[in-house]
């Protein structure tokens, strides 16, 4: 199947009661979104749109928009084959983009692993991106308390802010003001949308460039978007914007940091290889989500594509140019108990060692 066909893929997530199915019945009503196709990976039993979606491994609902939706128990990979084949075989409406609704206890790592590494899914989908609901009223008690929530927020390429209509007072406005602060130090290359705004646009959801560097469509600078880490601001504990109250950051665990290292030399393949391995053997339950352009040194003016979940690499792909003037590798990290420093010392250390093997074999 060719790159250009395979469908955008937005991962909806977010913790218990944040708001997901208020977000996905507003999509369902909505003509826009009439070539949608939803998948509930929820227990129990979800209603949206006034269709009740059984937990239910087979049923498919086709709502009063024509969006398709149907629920997953277990294989999330044979669902969403199951869907492509009954629309390739006329069995469907069809549909252009695809929404997963994760449940509000998932860890998104496994589900964005599949999306990324499973050979089926890759030829016929690609992970436009995640969005993460964030209650405005327990927003702020839920990263607390919830690792889950923390890791839901920090790999989010789109934060969408619920219900903050209910915040009317001041004191409230600037509760929700520094939430979402504290959402931008989690994942900084992520734009925050006030749910409540008028002018908030559904289509903000979908804006967000597939994972498909083949296709000539992707913008893979905004993709990557790392000019939002370059500066190295963001590498701090996820507290750091959190003024009003102490949070104590041992309630879920080590700190999240995001960053972006960037190498000014071409690397060796079999250098920057061999580097990589070691980092995700190493220190693969850290690395909630790894995203970067490598310049590698056989083949400069190609650059090589990575993405990366934890200890799951979808297969690096070559671009055909550079999509800027800036040929350095930048790789851009969100980690969890492991901050910049290590990480680039021993990517320098490795790329350095490379160069110099590479000019004394010259």
């Amino acid at each position: 199947m060719a790159d250009l066909d395979r469908i955008p893929v937005t991962l909806l997530t977010g913790f218990l009661g944040a708001g997901k199915s208020t977000l996905l019945s507003a999509i369902l009503r909505d003509p826009r979104f009439s070539d949608t196709a939803v998948v509930v990976n929820e227990f129990g039993e979800v209603g949206l749109d006034g269709a009740l979606i059984a937990h239910a491994p087979e049923q498919i609902v086709e709502t009063t928009t024509g969006c398709l939706c149907c629920t997953v128990r277990g294989d999330i990979s044979a669902t969403l084959l199951r869907l492509h084949a009954d629309m390739t075989e006329g069995r469907n409406g069809g549909f252009a983009r695809l929404v997963i609704e994760t449940t509000g206890l998932a860890d998104p790592a496994p589900p964005i692993q599949t999306l990324i590494a499973d050979p089926r899914l890759v030829q016929r989908f690609a992970l436009a991106g995640v969005v993460t609901a964030l209650d405005a009223v327990n927003g702020d008690a839920t990263l607390d308390r919830h690792a889950e929530a923390v890791r839901q927020v920090a790999v989010a390429d789109r934060i969408v802010l619920t219900k903050t209509d209910l915040a009317r007072d001041p004191a409230s406005r600037r509760d929700v003001a520094t939430l979402a602060a504290r959402a931008q130090g989690l994942a900084p290359g992520a734009a925050v949308i006030d749910r409540a705004d008028p002018g908030f646009d559904l289509r903000r959801l979908f804006d967000m460039t597939a994972f498909d560097p083949a296709a000539k469509r992707m913008d893979v600078r905004a993709w990557l978007n790392a000019e939002a880490l370059a500066n190295g601001a963001h590498d701090h504990a996820h507290d750091h914007h959190h003024h009003h109250h102490h949070h104590d950051v041992s309630r879920h665990g080590p700190d999240i940091r995001a960053f972006c290292v960037t190498l000014d030399a071409p690397l060796p393949t079999m250098a920057f290889t061999t580097a990589l391995e070691l980092l995700i053997a190493n220190q693969g339950p850290a690395l909630l989500r790894v995203k970067g352009l490598v310049c590698l040194a056989e083949k400069p003016e190609r650059p090589v594509v990575i993405h990366g979940v934890q200890h799951v690499f979808h297969d690096p792909m070559i671009l055909d140019a550079w999509p800027d003037d800036d040929r350095r590798t930048r790789l851009v990290f969100i980690t969890q108990g492991v901050g910049r420093g290590p990480v680039e010392d021993f990517l320098r250390a490795w790329a350095g060692a490379g160069v110099a093997v590479g000019e004394a074999l010259a």
